[in-house]
């Protein structure tokens, strides 16, 4: 069985387009959310992240060619938004979850 075959796999890579599609439909009105539906958001974009990281783990270490070629190309994205090539993708998801950490404890401490 293929690495895109697995039941497993398929269900988290539907999960995770689905928040995508959830977060992106809302991003552009974070601003004028109250704050409740904010750490909604900010859960989200949490949820996504750590569902991102597994799945892109599940990529590191799989033999599949289909797996193999889609690190690749999220390796390749990301040189393309500006990561230096051979830059630790664990690295950026650690420092992204700090900043949805940071959000959700500014967004926390205003009242």
């Amino acid at each position: 069985m293929s690495f895109f075959e697995s039941d497993l796999v398929q269900e988290e890579m539907k999960e995770i387009e689905s928040l995508q599609n959830e977060i992106y439909t809302q991003m552009f009105n974070f601003a004028s959310m109250n704050k409740e539906d904010k750490l909604y958001h900010i859960d989200l974009l949490d949820q996504l992240l750590k569902k991102q990281k597994i799945m892109y783990t599940r990529l590191s270490l799989s033999d599949d060619p289909a797996a193999k070629e889609m690190k690749e190309n999220i390796l390749k994205s990301a040189i393309a938004l500006g990561f230096e090539p051979g830059t630790d993708l664990g690295y950026i998801f650690g420092n992204m979850s700090v900043l949805v950490d940071n959000m959700r404890k500014s967004l926390s401490e205003q009242d």
